[in-house]
């Protein structure tokens, strides 16, 4: 799912996925406030001019960094959209194995993402789009719900929250190489749906469970 910004291209090796991808480097570590473009241009050992030979300024590579971001989770419910043959359950377990890949392969710029507050249009236009993907997820919830293949008595925008808070999490400890990302899809997908599908097999009756089961089902 790897989509690398495009420009035209300035010194060698210096074109604008690498003056993003520093600039990105360079937000995560101090906050974009407080970074300048003279510290982007001196992690890349060039001029500032030569930072504004690809954007025209600060606000432009957060809106690049946060598009990049924003622009796989798109495409990873686009793919979702098209499995019109399975399950709503089976879609929405897709769709978040899928984005577990898009976190693993974004990962600064999905960082950078999660901490956008809303303090300039930049910022608001990409909540905005958070908040439109949120929407898709809860609409797949209760199409599960309805199916009867999820718990009816899981609220579904708080279902939504939690299955992508569990999928952000990963921006706290994973790290390119630590792990196959595939098999962290695999573990994030097993995790969050045990406890949300019905009629599991070898589930026993909540009647005879011991309360610490009960309390995970």
């Amino acid at each position: 799912m790897s989509s690398a910004p495009r420009a035209r291209r300035g010194r060698p090796g210096h074109d604008l996925e690498a003056v993003l991808a520093a600039a990105v480097a360079l937000f995560n570590a101090q906050g974009y406030d407080a970074a300048s473009m003279d510290e982007v241009a001196r992690r890349l050992h060039i001029t500032k001019s030569s930072v504004y030979h690809h954007v025209r300024g600060k606000e432009e590579l957060l809106r690049l960094a946060v598009s990049h971001a924003l622009d796989g989770l798109d495409a990873a419910m686009a793919e979702v959209r098209k499995l019109t043959g399975l399950t709503a359950l089976d879609r929405l377990e897709t769709l978040i194995r899928l984005s577990v890949l898009v976190l693993a392969d974004r990962l600064p710029y999905v960082t950078l993402l999660l901490r956008v507050r809303g303090n300039s249009e930049v910022e608001l236009a990409a909540l905005a789009r958070r908040r439109a993907f949120d929407h898709e997820v809860t609409e797949l919830v209760k199409a599960a719900q309805a199916e009867g293949s999820v718990r009816p008595d899981v609220d579904p925008a708080t279902a939504a929250r939690l299955l992508f808070g569990m999928v952000n999490s990963l921006v706290e400890w994973y790290e390119p190489g630590r792990g196959n990302a595939t098999a962290i899809a695999d573990a994030v997908t097993a995790m969050a749906f045990d406890g949300l599908r019905t009629g599991r097999p070898g589930a026993q009756d909540t009647a005879g469970a011991e309360p610490a089961r009960r309390a995970v089902r």
